[in-house]
């Protein structure tokens, strides 16, 4: 029986008996039987405990009398250890006071010693650099470079505790005359060493070299062996390639770089603590002190070259290349060290230095480029219909131009330059404009020398619709330009300016969009221009990045718009140009009759208001394109434009409605004024132009137009009995009733 469970503290007798019976039973045993036993078992179990629990307690009984005189023992030799400890403080104040003063002097001779020590320690060291300086000279002369470096050595040791004695500057300028003797002496060996990359000397050469504290002059003459090496290659791909493209021997350069690169790493790893930047630092110097410079090559290139600005494209994507391939070949080995991320900077900065005297320029560049792009683009014709379609035509190439000045900057700047263009953009749409401007001029004169017969008139008002669609083009194709700049610096720029979250900490400054600026700008007011540009763009703060030229665009499609006009107004203006002066005004009868009583309308409006009806209700005909057609670059022209006599609106639904509208309010104007230059108005004159104006009424009635305020109340104050003209002209403008008034002989 297992009678461990009964000293659990968790024990629940339930269990206990269940798992009895169930397990502990054996077979053919009656469950009474086996209940039986097991009672037995429990009795006698709890006797036996009993039992145990009796002699125990008999056993401490017969203990505790020997347990409480230990207990007053221990009680008595706590009391005497504290008299003890009592009488132990007294005794120690009483030597702290006694020996304050002993103690004292005790420190004040410590300090002695102490003091004792560091001169003679400095005497030692004295002695020992006379020693050490004195045998310098005969050790030189044995050659033997490790005790020359171990006395050295020791010199610079001693050196240290004599910091302060008097003649310390003259012992530093000893020492190191004869660390560059020493230096002197091991440097052809040092130069052989390198030269042949003798790993075991070079590494005795580094180590004496770090025990003189001239860890870079040793670089020094790394950088010189390495470079010549370099120089020398350089110098033969020019010799050997002399007719060939400056693309190639760069090519042959970079390679060169690249190749001497992956062979000083797995070299130099095993004799310098930080490898990465003295071979950066050494490919750096070379780009720089190149004979013949790539700075010349490229002058020498680029005066050969008939386009300077592909030219530059091409070679930097050399440059590009080269760039990329050797900074993730040296992040392969970077530690997030300060003097590493340095030293990749300057050889990026030394890769690019040829193209920043050129990008200085790049605004100049690029005006002759897109100038030359517009030379190229005919936009003149001796036929009018000829020369509109030259002026259709030239709206994809400028554009496709501008394009091109994109993708060049894009290319060559890493969009670094996109300020300087934007300002190329100015001038090259200005230009176009001017030229667009003198073809207008030019096409206007072909057209009044043309005549002004309503058929030619009506066939130039065709070529005007087509040169307004084309304004329309032009301020279209602006707003994909302006977009699409917008999206690629953006794309191009505005990711460099969260680059300092990078968690690659070595890189993060070179991913900056200041220091990518800084490798193809050279004043700092343009890099940090350009930086503030950027975040405008990306906080939405400049919409539009060519607003002056859509202005000059939007004034130029005006322009068109009123050259239009005046096509279609010129046969109106020619019909109203006599009004005033017309015989009929001033005549008492018409052909010999008194009329004087007839009623108005019995009268017939004249052949000059005939034909200006004639020609208001053809002129919806001849103004179908805009209602056949439905043509964005139609509607956007005329948005950033406006039409004579029309109000500042959103286009209607039909171009149509507000040319008619235009025209319509033209002539009504041009009418109203010619009325009132009218000199005298018979009665009979007066009638007929009444009938007249109520003829222009009818007409624009038809139209669905409504006549104007003025016309109205000329029509008022010229069928206005004179008896009553008075009252009526004291609600109309002044200007209108006076001259009314005089025209008809009347008093106001």
């Amino acid at each position: 029986m297992d009678y461990s469970k009964f000293m659990d503290d968790n024990f629940d007798a339930k269990e206990w008996v269940n798992s009895a019976f169930r397990c502990q039973r054996e077979p053919g045993v009656s469950l009474d039987q086996h209940a039986t036993t097991m009672v037995m078992k429990l009795q006698m179990l709890i006797q036996e405990v009993n039992n145990i629990l009796e002699e125990a307690s008999q056993q401490a009984l017969q203990n505790l009398p020997r347990v409480v005189r230990e207990l007053d023992a221990v009680k008595q030799e706590s009391t005497l250890l504290q008299d003890q400890m009592r009488a132990v403080k007294q005794d120690i104040e009483s030597v702290e006071k006694n020996t304050a003063q002993s103690m004292q002097t005790l420190l004040t001779l410590d300090e002695i010693k102490s003091r004792m020590k560091m001169t003679s320690d400095a005497l030692k060291e004295a002695d020992n650099w006379t020693t050490l300086s004195s045998d310098m000279e005969e050790v030189f002369q044995s050659q033997d470079i490790e005790k020359i470096t171990e006395k050295l050595s020791g010199m610079q040791q001693s050196l240290q505790i004599l910091v302060d004695t008097p003649d310390y500057m003259e012992k530093c300028q000893h020492l190191e005359k004869l660390k560059n003797r020493l230096e002197a002496l091991v440097s052809p060996q040092l130069i052989a060493a390198f030269n042949s990359q003798n790993l075991e000397d070079t590494q005795r050469f580094t180590h004496i070299f770090e025990e003189m504290g001239r860890l870079p002059q040793l670089y020094k003459y790394y950088h010189k062996c390495c470079k010549t090496q370099i120089l020398q290659s350089w110098k033969t791909i020019v010799e050997t390639h002399s007719a060939g493209k400056l693309q190639e021997w760069m090519t042959e350069l970079y390679d060169l770089l690249h190749s001497t690169w992956h062979l000083q790493i797995m070299w130099t790893s095993a004799v310098f603590k930080e490898p990465v930047p003295v071979i950066v630092d050494m490919l750096s110097d070379a780009l720089l002190t190149l004979d013949p410079s790539l700075s010349s090559c490229f002058n020498s290139h680029l005066q050969q070259s008939s386009d300077i600005l592909d030219a530059l494209v091409e070679l930097k994507q050399g440059s590009d290349r080269f760039a990329k391939s050797i900074e993730t070949a040296v992040e392969a080995y970077l530690t997030d060290t300060a003097a590493e991320a340095s030293s990749l900077e300057r050889l990026l900065q030394a890769v690019y230095q040829p193209y920043r005297p050129y990008l200085v320029k790049y605004k100049v560049f690029e005006e002759v480029a897109l100038s030359k792009a517009l030379d190229n683009v005919r936009l003149d014709h001796e036929e009018v219909f000829d020369t509109v379609q030259l002026l259709s035509e030239s709206v994809n190439k400028i554009f496709s131009a501008a394009n091109m000045s994109n993708d060049r900057c894009r290319k060559l700047s890493n969009g670094c330059c996109y300020r300087a263009l934007l300002e190329a953009y100015k001038t090259f749409f200005a230009s176009y404009t001017r030229e667009f401007r003198r073809v207008l001029v030019n096409i206007r004169e072909k057209c009044r020398a043309g005549g002004t017969n309503e058929v030619e008139d009506w066939s130039h008002f065709q070529h005007s619709l087509r040169i307004i669609q084309t304004c329309g083009c032009l301020l279209m194709s602006m707003q994909d330009l302006d977009k699409q700049l917008i999206t690629t610096i953006l794309q191009t720029l505005a990711p460099l300016l969260q680059s300092w979250d990078y968690s690659r900490k070595h890189i993060s400054r070179i991913q900056t969009l200041s220091f990518q600026a800084s490798l193809f700008l050279s004043s700092e007011d343009e890099r940090e221009a350009l930086v503030a540009f950027v975040k405008k763009l990306e906080d939405g703060d400049t919409p539009s990045v060519l607003t002056e030229v859509m202005t000059d665009l939007g004034r130029l499609s005006e322009d068109v718009h009123k050259f239009a006009f005046e096509i279609v107004f010129a046969q109106l203006k020619n019909y109203l140009s006599n009004v005033s002066t017309m015989e009929v005004w001033t005549s008492q009868s018409s052909g010999g009759a008194l009329t004087s009583d007839l009623p108005t309308f019995s009268m017939a409006p004249q052949e000059y208001i005939t034909k200006i009806g004639q020609y208001l209700m053809t002129l919806p005909q001849h103004l179908e394109p805009f209602t056949i057609q439905d043509s964005p670059a139609l509607t956007i022209a005329l948005r950033h434009s406006k039409l004579p006599y029309t109000s500042e609106q959103e286009p209607p639904e039909h171009l149509a409605d507000l040319w008619l509208e235009s025209v319509a309010r033209g002539t009504m104007h041009v009418f109203g004024e010619e009325m009132l230059k009218i000199p005298q108005l018979t009665s009979h004159g007066t009638k007929q132009l009444i009938t007249d104006l109520e003829y222009l009424t009818n007409v624009l009635d038809d139209l669905g137009l409504q006549t104007s305020e003025t016309l109205t109340q000329i029509d008022a104050l010229l069928r206005a009995r004179p008896e009553e003209f008075s009252e009526r002209a004291e609600l109309m403008p002044q200007r209108l009733a006076h001259t009314i008034a005089s025209t008809r002989g009347l008093d106001v």
